[in-house]
């Protein structure tokens, strides 16, 4: 058997002793402390003792009766000490092997869950089992870390069944537009062109935003200190060509004093994009963005706010989540990857933070906030 059998790098190792043999060793180690301080008080505290006493009755060492009380006292607190000492001996033995049973059962419990899990059987729970909390903590310690698993796992066969979903309809237009090419069908001119160079964006953008969102919880990425006002005002003057193409007005607000946000600039600016992008996107020509960066408590909050399409409160609860598809008018069926959103979710969780929408209701607009933790409070803007 090799030296490093189980996991490269780990070296093998005979296992210790068990929970039993510890248990009885730590109630020996008591049992014997107590049996150490009973012979010194049965051989030198108690006789002497018992020896004043004696005097103080008007007996003196030398008569018979004081003698014998002497050697009997000894007698009987030797084999009351003994005794003791033999009673405490066999109930160290079985409570060790009683607690070592009780909590053995439920540790073993948590070693087959614990294995399981980690085996793919994502399903399976540990029971709470009553042993205090200490056990009980443990128990749901395991229990969240299988319930994550699970969902992760669930989070990946929908991710793999949406993507195929997003690249069947692209690559079907490409297909038969080659193929109606190849059979003479289908001349090469320029609208043939566009529709292949659309579709072909189509699947570049979604490979890209891939790409991204599955680095987006990398939390190495360099950062520093920024004023909340440079990032909107950066997020306004990017976009400011897209909303007067689309008759909107687009407007930045930063109250005063606010602290920096320690953050990596690029992901920001890519995050307060997507939020711009998405509310012009919703917004009918005359209708207004707000970008506004404000404080509630150590936070910092970034706010995108329009009153445009709006979105139900059934669908409120999914709008970050990849691909998905709603009722309302913010549906990712006009050209994007269905990953904006999503992407702003990684993003801001990966910074410590967090983000959300909320909405009156269709044909009322929304408003989604960044919350951001404050970087040492520093006022920047």
């Amino acid at each position: 058997m090799s030296a490093r059998a189980g996991g490269a790098g780990r070296r093998w190792a005979p296992p210790g002793p068990g929970i039993t043999w510890r248990l009885l060793v730590s109630f020996g180690v008591v049992v014997a402390s107590a049996g150490v301080a009973a012979t010194v008080a049965t051989l030198v505290v108690a006789p002497r003792v018992f020896h004043d006493h004696m005097e103080r009755a008007g007996l003196t060492p030398g008569d018979l009766a004081a003698v014998h009380a002497e050697e009997a006292f000894r007698a009987a607190v030797t084999a009351t000490v003994g005794a003791a000492l033999l009673a405490a001996a066999a109930t160290s033995v079985v409570v060790s092997v009683l607690l070592a049973r009780r909590w053995s059962r439920p540790l073993d419990r948590v070693a087959q869950v614990a294995r399981r899990v980690g085996a793919g059987a994502y399903e399976h729970r540990v029971p709470h089992p009553g042993l205090g909390p200490e056990m009980d903590d443990l128990a749901d310690a395991v229990n969240t870390m299988a319930a994550r698993l699970e969902a992760d796992d669930r989070w990946r066969a929908r991710l793999v069944g949406d993507v195929a979903h997003e690249l069947r309809t692209p690559a079907a237009t490409i297909r038969a537009y080659v193929e109606g090419l190849q059979d003479g069908v289908v001349a090469l001119d320029d609208e043939t062109a566009d529709v292949l160079a659309a579709q072909a964006d189509r699947l570049a953008r979604l490979a890209a935003d891939l790409a991204v969102v599955a680095g987006a919880d990398a939390r190495d990425a360099p950062r520093s200190p920024v004023a909340p006002g440079d990032l909107v005002a950066a997020a306004v003057r990017a976009a400011a060509p897209r909303a007067g193409g689309a008759d909107v007005v687009l407007r930045a607000h930063v109250v005063d004093g606010l602290p920096a946000v320690d953050v990596d600039r690029e992901r920001l600016a890519q995050v307060l994009d997507n939020l711009v992008a998405n509310a012009l996107r919703h917004t009918a020509p005359g209708g207004h963005v707000d970008v506004r960066a404000t404080r509630a408590g150590p936070d910092v909050l970034l706010e995108v706010a329009d009153d445009g399409d709006g979105i139900t409160a059934a669908d409120l609860p999914h709008v970050f989540a990849r691909f998905w598809r709603g009722d309302t008018a913010r549906r990712h069926d006009d050209g994007g990857s269905g990953l904006g959103l999503a992407l702003v979710r990684s993003v801001v969780r990966a910074h410590g933070g967090d983000v959300d929408a909320v909405s009156p209701g269709p044909g009322r607009g929304a408003t989604f906030t960044v919350r951001l933790p404050a970087a040492g409070g520093r006022a920047l803007s």
